[in-house]
């Protein structure tokens, strides 16, 4: 879970960054794998991730997987990795790249 340990609540700052790293990883699933062009990848991906108020109960579920399993969802629907089982897992590049952008400093958050 890229928001600690499940059942954690993460205070506002961290929210927003685990938000927009996996906006933003969704997003790079979407134009690798998807075929999306950049602006409807970044759009796809908040619908996928929307801001939740902090009261909003289940909050932090979203990060309990990978963006990589999302986007397969998002793409080949359920049970992907029957149809798909090469999907599975993802490819050694997407978790170079998500390493890489969680190591990079996180810009100011964006206004809900």
């Amino acid at each position: 879970m890229a928001a600690g340990e499940l059942g954690r609540r993460v205070n506002e700052e961290e929210y927003r960054a685990y938000l927009r790293e996996e906006r933003a990883a969704f997003a790079r699933v979407l134009e690798r794998y998807g075929s999306r062009t950049p602006d409807r990848a970044r759009a796809e991906a908040l619908t996928a991730y929307p801001y939740e108020p902090p009261e909003a109960p289940y909050r932090d579920l979203v990060f309990h997987d990978e963006a990589w399993h999302w986007a397969m969802l998002h793409l080949h629907g359920e049970r992907y990795w029957h149809d798909h089982p090469e999907l599975l897992h993802a490819p050694r590049e997407y978790e170079e790249q998500y390493e890489q952008q969680a190591d990079r400093p996180n810009p100011p958050p964006p206004t809900p």
